[in-house]
Formats: C-alpha cells, structure tokens, sequence
C-alpha cells in the first residue's frame, strides 16, 4: 500500500518540513533545560558490545549540537525491558521514550504520541514503507521502527557437502530427503525446529508463510486454525518430527539453543535470522543462506520482525523527544546500529546506503526481502495475548501425541475472544 506521506517527500519537502518542526515547537515542555528519559532494550551478547556503549556515544553527539536536553538511557535485556516499561506506565512514571516489542496497547489507551507530531516529515518519510506501516494503529503510525530483520534458511555447508548433498533445499520435500541424508551421517539435528517458549511466535510464523497461511488474513482477522496452517504442521509432525530428523523435541529447544548449536556444528539446517552469521562465523562455521522452502518451491513469503521506538505523552516533551528521535534516525546512526548489531536498516536512505557498500554483503539478502516480508501482527491489542498463547502451546502440536488442528483451534479461539472483548 502506497504511504499516505511519502507523497510529501517528492515535492516541497523543504517548506513541508520547516512547517512540521515549526508544528512541534508548539508542544509543552518547551522552554528551560529537559532531561528526557529513554528506556532501550539491549541488542549486545555480553558487556563489550552491549547498547549502552551505542546510546552513550549518541547521546554524547546529540547533547553537544542541543545544549539544553538532556538525554538519560537505561539498557535491559529483551526479557526485561517490556515489563520494566509497563511497570513504569502504570505508577505513572512513564518514560519520554521506550525501546520495546510491543505498542498497540499504549497507543489504544491514548498514552502515546503519533509518529507525525514529532517527526519532520523527511523522517518520518524515509522509513521502510513495510515497516512505516507496520507500525500502525488504526492507519496511525505509533510505532517507530527501530531494528528489522528477516528470516532465511542457514545450512551448514561442511555437514551438506560430507552428506553428499550439492545444493540447499527449495521444498520442503528436499528439507525432508535432505535431513535424512544428514541424520544417516551422524549429524545431531539434521534440522533444529526451536518451537520450545522462548520465541515459538517466530517461528510459527515462518512455517505458516512458508505453507502459505499466516496470523491473519489480508483485513487484519485471525485465521490461525485456516486450512493452510493446520496442513504445515501436520507435515512437521509427520514427516519432520514424527520421522526424528530434529534431533530433540520442538517443543523444548530454544531459539538461541539452535542457535548454540548451529555454531557448534551439530545443526544442518534451520530458520535464521542476520545475528546467527556473527555467531556462526565466530565459531569458524562455513554456511550459506537461501530463502525458506515451500510446499512446491519457495516460500511465498519470509517473516519480517521490527522493535518499536515509541514515545509517552505523559511528561509532554513532545519538541524534545522530536528533536532527538530526528538525530536517532540520522543515515549515520541508523548505518551504526545497523552494522554494530547485523540489523536492516529501517529507513530507506539506510537501506540504500548498506546495499551499495560490500562490506554488508552477507546481509544484502536478508535486506532484499524486507519490502515484502510479513510481519506479526503488532497493530491489535491482543497480539501479546496471542504470542504468549502460542509460546506456551505450539510446540506440543508436533509431539508424538500432538494434535495440530486441534491445537491451533485452540489458540484461534483464544485469539477470537480477545479480539472480540479488545484484550
């Protein structure tokens, strides 16, 4: 769908955004010195490289072009830092800006402010159109993308080639014939399918596009239990589990588990996001990455995941948090980030830059597939409801005693329910 505002940066760009930031010095909170506070999640596997060490220096430059803000960060880890915002929001400390996985509830309660009241229209333009509207709430945008990535098939390349296999999978048939020839060398998991409650919502999803079904239909309603999906993971279960080329069961293995022993060699092959190259590469692991497979070829469509920058109205900083956001989504910070943590861009000017440099090669594929990727389904309120539904149910529906079509019955109703009660 063609952006309402992109429209805007063909033409008159310079008068438009004079008269946009001219709008967002109208804000409160103007005047005197501000200390904004912005609670981020950390994208760092240990100390050394943790976000503290990118939003410090940031802040750094910001502060000395903008004497008079102020700008506090405090970096958790993913598993804490939507709690510590929510915690924060509902003492009635909300901070000016969060860095978190989730913002349609905030933006249904009105504790939000748009994307358009504190962007200049340049910004908020050269957001990756997908993205821009993922991060809608009632064709508004609130949620500012952040980090991306999209998903591929890893494969280890020592393991296919001493399993006599020449070329990666296209179909799920080969991932099946593929996966025994691995399994009858040795390899511990010819295919590690991480469906344990760390992020089963992922890779879910993966499966469901790659059977061409999804979270929701093209207007936004849920069709978890659709025909598409119940017939993906009745395959898994067969021919995939059910035949022991996993190597573990599903529904205990952890995403960064497979990860772990992706990097060991122990894994032939599984769905991958940018970050598992680094890790892979720093264990000495020599991969390669093609598109998820499909019934009869490839899948129609790969998932796309975006974080979400969002801004509080509570302390009514609105010219200041516009202000900084406007440096955050700069070419140079967005590349920074980018490159530092194997992310995608998320603005258009980001995306060009990394895909005219070679030095991000490895990730020009996983950038390629960004404007037709598939994202969940952030824009309804009950979508964390329904995440933490799948985490807690999906693996079991490919166990030995698993019941694909009745699992996925269960969680489309579960689902139904809170969208029809807006939960």
């Amino acid at each position: 769908m063609q952006r309402r505002y992109l429209s805007l940066a063909a033409a008159g760009l310079t008068t438009a955004m004079t008269l946009s930031l001219s709008a967002c010095g109208s804000g409160s909170g103007d005047g005197g010195d501000v200390t904004l506070k912005l609670i981020a999640a950390d994208y760092g596997d240990n100390e050394a490289n943790s976000s503290q060490h990118y939003w410090d220096k940031l802040v750094k430059d910001f502060e000395k072009k903008n004497p008079g803000i102020k700008v506090d960060v405090s970096v958790y880890s993913w598993k804490d830092v939507d709690k510590k915002v929510e915690d924060l929001v509902e003492s009635g400390q909300a901070p000016d800006m969060a860095q978190i996985g989730a913002y349609a509830d905030y933006a249904a309660e009105g504790k939000l402010y748009s994307a358009d009241e504190l962007l200049s229209i340049y910004v908020q333009a050269d957001f990756v159109p997908a993205l821009a509207q993922a991060g809608e709430y009632q064709r508004r945008q609130y949620g500012m993308p952040f980090g991306a990535s999209t998903r591929r098939l890893f494969y280890n390349k020592k393991l296919f080639a001493e399993a006599g296999i020449t070329d990666p999978p296209e179909t799920w048939a080969q991932v099946v014939s593929d996966a025994a020839k691995l399994k009858a060398k040795g390899v511990k998991m010819p295919y590690a399918l991480p469906l344990g409650p760390e992020e089963t919502q992922a890779e879910t999803l993966m499966w469901m596009l790659s059977g061409g079904g999804s979270y929701t239909d093209s207007i936004g309603k849920y069709t978890i239990d659709s025909r598409e999906n119940v017939k993906t993971f009745e395959w898994l279960k067969k021919d995939l589990v059910g035949a022991g080329l996993t190597g573990s069961d599903p529904a205990k293995l952890n995403r960064q588990d497979a990860f772990n022993a992706f990097a060991a060699g122990d894994v032939g092959m599984l769905n991958g996001h940018p970050t598992l190259m680094k890790q892979a590469e720093a264990k000495g692991i020599d991969y390669g990455t093609v598109e998820l497979p499909g019934p009869s070829g490839k899948a129609k469509a790969t998932m796309g995941v975006a974080d979400w920058m969002t801004a509080f109205k509570k302390n009514g900083h609105r010219n200041q948090v516009g202000k900084f956001l406007d440096f955050v989504y700069n070419e140079k910070n967005v590349m920074d980030f980018s490159g530092e943590y194997g992310l995608l861009p998320v603005t258009t000017s980001g995306s060009h830059a990394m895909l005219a440099d070679n030095k991000y090669a490895k990730l020009h594929s996983f950038l390629r597939q960004l404007g037709s990727a598939e994202f969940y389904p952030a824009d309804k309120t009950s979508w964390p409801m329904v995440s933490k539904t799948v985490k807690a149910k999906m693996g079991t529906a490919v166990g030995a005693n698993g019941n694909p079509a009745g699992v996925l019955s269960d969680i489309q109703n579960a689902a139904s329910e809170a969208d029809n009660t807006g939960k």
